[in-house]
C-alpha cells in the first residue's frame, strides 16, 4: 500500500486547483524550436508562443539521455537508475510489466487524492504486459509511404493491458506503448484497433481536446499528460504536413507535433481555462541521429544548437532539452530562467502548488520549481545538482558550472574520446564541452564523485530518511576505470 500524504493546509476549493498539462516531445532537440535556436529553419508557433507568454528555462534537463528512464524520473520522482533498469529501454516484450513498482507514488496517484481526473494521451513506454485473446497472434503491418516502408509488429485488437497507465494513477489512457508499437492502440486497458501511423498526432491532438473539454464542462481540475512519440522514428507526418518545411521529412514531423501544441492551446483559449491552466512543454532527451543531422546542418539547422552530442549521450545534446512553462495567473510572460533544473521536479512543484506533503518514501529526487516559476528571487539553488545518465548506463552529474562525467566518451552512439578515464567540464565556459579539465582540476572532480557516490548510497538527493535502491548501483562502467 502506497503511503498516503498529508495536507499541511485545507484543502484548497477545487476551482482554484490549477489545471495542469505536461507536453512532451520524443527526440525533439534543444535547436529544433525558435524560440530556443534563432538560427532554427523549423517554424514552432505552439512551443514558441508558450515561451512568449510564460518562462523559458535555458539549462533544463531530462534524467536520461534516452525514452524510458526519462519517463520513470518525471512520473515518480525518482531517478530511474535506482530502478532495476540500469541501461536502455524497455519493450513491452522486454518490460515484464511496468517499471514503476507498487510501492511508488506517482505524480496522476498524488493528484487523484488532490481531486484531480487524470488522463495519459500518447506513448506511455514504462513497460507493461499484453494479454492476448484466446488463439490470437500477432499481426505483421507494413506501411508504405512516400517517406519509407516500416515494418511493425501489432498486438490483435481485443489484447488487455496489463500493469499500464490505469494501474499507476490515470483515469484515463489513450494511446500506446511506445513509437516503434504505435500501430496498437489502447484505450485504458485495451488494444481498440491498428491505427495507421501518419494518423496518430491528429488522434493524440483529438483525444486530448476532448478530455479537456469533458472535465471542464464538469468543472473538474485534470492533469493531462501528452506524451507524443515524435518526431520519435518512424518519422511519419501525415500527408498535409509533408514537405511544409521546405527542409527535410524530419522538419515536416517536428511542425505537425507542435501544431498538437497549438491545438491543445486554442482550445484552452476557447474553453476560457487558460489563465488558471499550468502547461508546460518539453522533450524526454536529445535528438536522434535518424533526424538526419547531416541533412539539417547542410540547411542551417542545428537541431542541438551547439550543444555537443545527441540522444543516448551523456553529452549535453543528449539531455539538455527545451522547458518551457506558462500559467498566466502568475508567471511573467516572456520570463527567462538559467536555473539548472531536472524533469524529476513535476511531483514536488505540484506538491507545493496544493501545499500539500509528500511522503518521505516519495519523489525521492524531486524538487520544486515554483518559486522560479513565481519569480522569486532565490537564495539557494533549486536543485542542488543534476544527475544525468546515459543510454549505457554512464554517469554524469552537474553542480553548478561544472560537469562531471564518470567515463570516456560520450558514453552513447556520439564518437570522441580524449583518452580519460573521466571528464570534467566548465560549462559556463565551455558549453560545447570540448576542453576535459580533469587533470587540472582534480579536485573538483574528487567533489563531485563523492556528490554521486553520496546520491547512489543514500537513496535519495532530498532530504530525508535514507531509502534503498531497487538493485545495487554500480557508479564506474569502464573497465579500465578505477575508484
Amino acid at each position: 500500500m502506497k503511503t498516503l500524504f498529508l495536507l499541511l493546509s485545507a484543502t484548497v476549493l477545487a476551482a482554484e486547483k490549477p489545471n495542469i498539462i505536461f507536453i512532451m516531445a520524443d527526440d525533439q532537440g534543444y535547436g529544433d524550436t525558435g524560440s530556443y535556436n534563432p538560427e532554427s529553419k523549423i517554424k514552432t508557433p505552439g512551443v514558441d508562443r508558450i515561451a512568449k507568454e510564460g518562462m523559458r528555462f535555458t539549462d533544463a534537463h531530462s534524467g536520461s539521455s534516452v525514452c524510458t528512464p526519462t519517463r520513470y524520473g518525471l512520473l515518480t520522482g525518482r531517478y530511474s537508475w535506482r530502478s532495476r533498469l540500469q541501461s536502455g529501454v524497455l519493450t513491452v516484450k522486454s518490460s515484464h510489466g511496468s517499471l514503476i513498482a507498487p510501492s511508488i507514488l506517482t505524480v496522476p496517484e498524488f493528484l487523484k487524492e488532490q481531486g484531480y481526473q487524470t488522463a495519459i494521451v500518447g506513448k506511455w513506454h514504462l513497460g507493461f504486459n499484453f494479454q492476448f485473446p484466446e488463439g490470437a497472434k500477432s499481426e505483421t503491418i507494413v506501411t508504405q509511404k512516400p517517406y519509407g516502408k516500416f515494418s511493425i509488429e501489432a498486438a490483435p485488437v481485443g489484447t488487455k493491458v496489463i500493469d499500464g497507465p490505469i494501474q499507476h494513477g490515470f483515469d484515463v489512457f489513450h494511446g500506446f506503448h511506445n513509437a516503434r508499437e504505435m500501430h496498437s492502440w489502447c484505450v485504458n486497458d485495451e488494444v481498440t484497433e491498428h491505427i495507421p501511423l501518419d494518423q496518430v498526432i491528429t488522434r493524440l491532438g483529438d483525444r486530448s481536446i476532448e478530455f479537456i473539454e469533458k472535465e471542464t464542462k464538469a468543472n473538474q481540475p485534470f492533469f493531462l499528460y501528452l506524451p507524443l512519440g515524435s518526431p520519435h522514428t518512424p518519422i511519419v507526418p501525415s500527408e498535409r504536413w509533408v514537405g511544409k518545411s521546405g527542409i527535410s521529412i524530419y522538419a515536416d514531423f517536428v511542425m505537425e507535433s507542435d501544431h498538437c501544441v497549438v491545438r491543445v492551446l486554442e482550445a484552452l483559449d476557447r474553453l476560457g481555462i487558460a489563465n488558471n491552466t499550468l502547461v508546460f512543454f518539453t522533450a524526454d532527451n536529445g535528438c536522434s541521429p535518424e533526424a538526419n543531422f547531416k541533412e539539417l546542418l547542410a540547411k542551417g539547422h542545428d537541431p542541438s544548437y551547439s550543444l555537443r552530442g545527441m540522444k543516448s549521450d551523456a553529452w549535453d545534446g543528449g539531455h539538455r532539452v527545451p522547458y518551457v512553462v506558462r500559467w498566466p495567473k502568475f508567471i511573467k510572460p516572456g520570463s527567462v530562467s538559467d536555473e539548472l533544473i531536472c524533469h524529476n521536479n513535476l511531483m514536488a512543484t505540484c506538491a507545493e502548488i496544493l501545499t500539500a506533503k509528500l511522503p518521505q518514501t516519495a519523489a525521492l529526487d524531486s524538487f520544486s520549481i515554483l518559486p522560479v516559476l513565481k519569480g522569486e528571487a532565490l537564495k539557494e539553488p533549486t536543485h542542488p545538482f543534476v544527475i544525468h545518465h546515459s543510454i549505457t548506463g554512464r554517469f554524469a552529474i552537474r553542480k553548478g558550472d561544472w560537469k562531471f562525467i564518470a567515463a570516456k566518451g560520450s558514453g552513447g552512439w556520439s564518437k570522441g574520446d580524449d583518452g580519460e578515464a573521466s571528464q570534467l567540464y566548465d560549462m559556463a565556459n565551455d558549453r560545447k564541452e570540448s576542453k576535459n579539465l580533469v587533470a587540472e582540476k582534480a579536485g573538483t572532480a574528487a567533489e563531485l564523485t563523492k556528490l554521486l557516490e553520496f546520491a547512489i548510497a543514500n537513496g535519495r538527493t532530498t532530504p530525508g530518511a535514507n531509502q534503498k535502491n531497487d538493485v545495487d548501483v554500480v557508479l564506474w562502467k569502464d573497465k579500465a576505470v578505477k575508484k
